[in-house]
This record gives structure tokens, C-alpha cells and sequence, in this order.
């Protein structure tokens, strides 16, 4: 649960992020992280698209720009766009000027008032100076989906398990979470569904 879900007291240090939203109301919001890759990029789409739901994708700059075919089909489809860094770089190895370097870096490609910092890294004063320009996007749920050691049946368990009302659920468009988003994205948004919850972007 420690790694599902973010420690309780996480969103008292950084009040301005986005956790959660929503909470009385049966809202889910999907987001990807690590892209646009174009193994697993346009396969998430097409899922989406057939679910009629759309989401935001956290991109790597450098991704984008190597992909920028792929990264436009992404706006192209409806969906939002957040900054998750040049590099997808830990906040905790650099110094904040040379994080908000990166950042901008990226921001060159990415035109977006959002920003997932990678890894979930956050100190204070990286905090304090991304919120003058951006708003901060953590989570409430992660599905691990990354782990390629657990099998997509633990992935969904963590989706059936943690998503509750307003819950910012991470999956990645990755080539290390490949197997287990492409397996487990379809059966999780039928589970949803089924709960009543409706999507949302951020």
C-alpha cells in the first residue's frame, strides 16, 4: 500500500499538487507517464478511443522529440498533455536550477501548465519554484504497472483494490510497462465502468 497509494502525511507537504480530485464524485482521471513511445503510444490510443475516454499523458521531452509524430496523435485524439521532464530526471540528483532547466527544456516541446515530476521526487524548494509557473500533478493511485516482475493479474488487483472517487491513476506508456498496461488497461476501464465511475482528463 505504501507504494499503491502516496503516504498519508505527502499531501500535507505539497497542499498545492493534485492528488486527488473529486472525492465525492465517482470520477476517475487516467494518466500515462514516460511517453510517447511508438510500440505502446498509439496502442493505449486506440484502447481509448474505443472506450470513448480520454486522458493525460505526462511526456518525456526527449521522447517527443524523437517521436513527434506521435506525441501530435496524442493531442490530435483529444487528450492532454503534461511536462514530465526533458531527461525524466530525479529531482533529488539535481539542483532545482538545473531541474527547472530541464524542465523548460522540455516545455520547449510540450506546451502545457502541467508537470509530473518523475519518480515523485520533490523536494520543498523544487516544489515552491515549479508551482510559479506550473501546477503539479502527483497521484493517488499507482498501478506498477512498470514492475515487470508482477503479473498483470496484481496490476488489475491494484486498480480493483485502490481507485476510489477522484483517484489520479498512473499507468505508463513505456516499453518496461508494455505487457502489463496493454494487458491490463482494457480489463481495468470494463471494471470501472462497472463501478459507475466516469473519466476524466486533468
Amino acid at each position: 500500500m505504501f507504494i499503491e497509494r502516496p503516504l498519508f502525511f505527502l499531501p500535507w507537504l505539497f497542499p498545492k499538487a493534485w492528488w486527488r480530485k473529486d472525492k465525492n464524485r465517482k470520477v476517475v482521471y487516467l494518466t500515462f507517464d514516460d511517453g510517447p513511445v511508438p510500440e505502446i503510444t498509439p496502442v493505449i490510443l486506440k484502447m481509448l478511443d474505443e472506450f470513448q475516454i480520454k486522458a493525460t499523458f505526462f511526456c518525456v521531452g526527449d521522447n517527443v522529440r524523437k517521436h513527434p509524430e506521435v506525441f501530435q496523435q496524442v493531442i490530435k485524439q483529444g487528450h492532454r498533455v503534461g511536462n514530465h521532464t526533458f531527461n525524466h530526471i530525479k529531482g533529488f540528483s539535481w539542483s532545482v536550477e538545473a531541474y527547472l532547466e530541464n524542465v523548460e527544456k522540455a516545455a520547449s516541446l510540450i506546451n502545457s501548465d502541467l508537470i509530473r515530476p518523475p519518480h515523485g521526487q520533490l523536494s520543498q524548494k523544487l516544489y515552491r519554484a515549479l508551482n510559479e509557473r506550473y501546477q503539479v500533478v502527483m497521484w493517488d493511485v499507482i498501478t506498477r504497472d512498470y514492475n515487470q516482475a508482477l503479473q498483470p493479474e496484481r496490476i488489475l488487483k491494484n486498480v480493483k483494490k485502490y481507485v476510489r472517487n477522484g483517484s489520479i491513476v498512473v499507468f505508463h506508456d513505456s516499453l518496461k510497462a508494455k505487457q502489463n498496461v496493454l494487458t491490463v488497461l482494457p480489463d481495468a476501464i470494463r471494471f470501472l465502468q462497472q463501478q459507475g465511475y466516469q473519466f476524466k482528463t486533468l
